[in-house]
């Protein structure tokens, strides 16, 4: 075996968009469907059936909160509030029950107060336990993970080996670095992104939540000019202010056109005009001055 196989073989990517098909593939290669859930979840989000933010259940910020799964069926919501309050202030808790028997299912959300309580929560409680059952935490994936479809819809992540339903690229269970040829074109043609080839993470290595995108700069120069224009209409309602303006809106009106504001056809037209009455005026000037001088002689030569 190569070194660069052995190297491959503790390498691990995980996913960061969620695709049917690759969730179901060791390695994130797969271009089939395995079984017949991925076959209904890739149907699923083929045709948009599936809307993360159409559950009235689902409240709080998603990046405040945390997926808590593997509890126990005696696990309630004040043991489940007691043990996430270690890591921080707990805002909000849903325990997800049964519709009909009101029993546990299993899996919980709690939401902190802020963003770094949940991420210290998503690094510590993993593996922890709780009435003697070990648990697993994740980010909240269903409004965080573009593409996400839940478990019982045939996506999903983890799964037991016992249901042959296994789901790939979660932080339980990450994909392997493929060791086969990658079909970039297949998986192109699926919309799949490929292996990070060059960029594996170890097993080792804890995968990073999704964080909060930053205010954008064009956000930024909306709320600037939102404020702007405010100020703005505040200051025409003052009689004050609109009588300026008023009288300075009928002096730009009054006002002529500026040299920049002329066609060139205009510029080359007052350009001519400008040199004949310039030229007009010194002629003038110079037959004023001859008939000045010609009244003067006039005049010298009746006095003698």
């Amino acid at each position: 075996m190569s070194s660069s196989n052995s190297n491959k073989l503790n390498a691990v990517f995980y996913a960061g968009a969620y695709h049917p098909i690759q969730a179901g593939s060791i390695d994130g290669t797969d271009i089939l469907p395995h079984d017949n859930a991925i076959y209904r979840a890739h149907l699923c989000s083929s045709a948009g059936l599936y809307d993360p933010f159409g559950d009235p259940k689902v409240i709080g910020d998603p990046y405040c909160t945390l997926f808590v799964g593997r509890l126990s069926r005696f696990t309630t919501e004040d043991t489940l509030r007691k043990a996430m309050s270690k890591y921080g202030r707990v805002k909000n808790l849903r325990l997800v029950r049964d519709i009909v028997t009101g029993a546990s299912r299993g899996y919980a959300f709690v939401e902190f107060e802020t963003e770094r309580e949940m991420r210290r929560a998503y690094e510590d409680a993993h593996h922890s336990f709780i009435d003697d059952s070990e648990i697993i935490v994740d980010y909240n994936r269903q409004q965080l993970m573009p593409g996400w479809i839940p478990r019982r819809l045939g996506g999903g992540l983890g799964g037991k080996k016992e249901s042959g339903q296994l789901r790939f690229g979660g932080r339980e269970r990450p994909f392997r670095a493929p060791l086969r040829p990658i079909p970039y074109d297949e998986l192109k043609r699926l919309g799949i992104p490929p292996p990070p080839e060059g960029r594996y993470m170890s097993r080792f290595q804890v995968p990073s939540p999704p964080r909060r995108k930053r205010i954008s700069e064009e956000r930024d120069t909306s709320l600037y000019e939102n404020k702007r224009r405010m100020n703005s209409e505040e200051r025409d309602r003052s009689p004050h202010r609109s009588r300026r303006k008023r009288n300075s809106e009928e002096r730009k009106i009054s006002s002529p056109r500026t040299r920049r504001d002329r066609s060139p056809e205009e510029r080359e037209t007052r350009r001519d005009k400008h040199s004949y009455s310039h030229r007009h005026h010194k002629h003038g000037q110079h037959s004023h001055h001859h008939e000045r001088r010609s009244r003067s002689r006039d005049q010298l030569s009746d006095s003698d």
